[in-house]
């Protein structure tokens, strides 16, 4: 069980795998007024470093579940660098199955609503863990404006799925949540995530020619760079939502 390679060879320089930056990751946590001693679940945590900032920074404690192999060991190391692994665990595992032992008083799941089928059924997964009155964090891209094509959905990824803003905020009160806060990444944001991978990626093809995957990683430095600034950086938005249910 674990994520295929290309997905760890692609973000390995990064800390964070959402167009977020650690700043924008510092921004949210302020504004979620985060008290010490607040429990949070982190489905799909990645790397680990919304909780291990947010343990160093405000005190929280917490448990992050990720499939990847690669990501869960530089989740742990990254808390032993913080000095906070007393306080965070991070768990390899599914997390589309997971359910907190105990309510917390946070539950996200922050670029990954994949493990849920979706927005709808990954609020319901996270509401299994969250106390009442508790936080919850939906981290999920949205249309700048409609697609003017076909064509733009299908490059920029997810056609149909993605809503622009207002109506990503409406199904969430469909859902019957109140958005409480919301942090969006920019432009700037987003290209530093996607440009990052690139050199990455032509660094590992370079030490690696002969690899099963190089073919793999050179067809996609031919063409990702133009389709990325063709489509996805003028069209995609994303973003961070904190909700509470109604």
């Amino acid at each position: 069980m674990d994520l295929p390679r290309i997905f760890a060879l692609r973000e390995s320089s990064h800390r964070v795998h959402n167009p977020f930056t650690p700043d924008k990751l510092a921004v949210l946590g302020r504004a979620l007024r985060l008290a010490p001693g607040t429990r949070v679940l982190d489905l799909a945590s990645g790397s680990g470093e919304m909780l291990c900032t947010w343990a160093r920074d405000h005190g929280v404690t917490g448990t992050g579940v990720d499939i990847s192999t690669v990501f869960t060991e530089k989740a742990r190391a990254r808390a032993a660098e913080l000095g906070v692994a007393d306080r965070v665990a991070f768990v390899h595992g599914d997390a589309s199955g997971h359910v907190s032992d105990e309510p917390v008083d946070l539950a996200a799941c922050v670029g990954a609503t994949w493990i849920g089928g979706g927005v709808a059924g990954t609020v319901e997964l996270l509401a299994r863990s969250l106390r009442p009155g508790g936080l919850m964090l939906i981290g999920e891209p949205y249309w700048r404006r409609e697609a003017p094509d076909r064509r733009t959905a299908e490059a920029v990824g997810g056609g149909g799925e993605f809503h622009v803003l207002p109506e990503l905020i409406e199904r969430f009160g469909e859902l019957d949540y109140d958005v409480v806060e919301m942090v969006l990444a920019s432009e700037d944001d987003w290209d530093r995530y996607q440009a990052a991978q690139w050199l990455n990626l032509r660094r590992w093809l370079d030490a690696h020619p002969d690899d099963e995957l190089a073919g793999e990683v050179r067809a996609e430095l031919t063409t990702g760079p133009a389709r990325y600034a063709r489509y996805r950086r003028e069209h995609l938005g994303w973003g961070v939502f904190a909700l509470m249910a109604r």
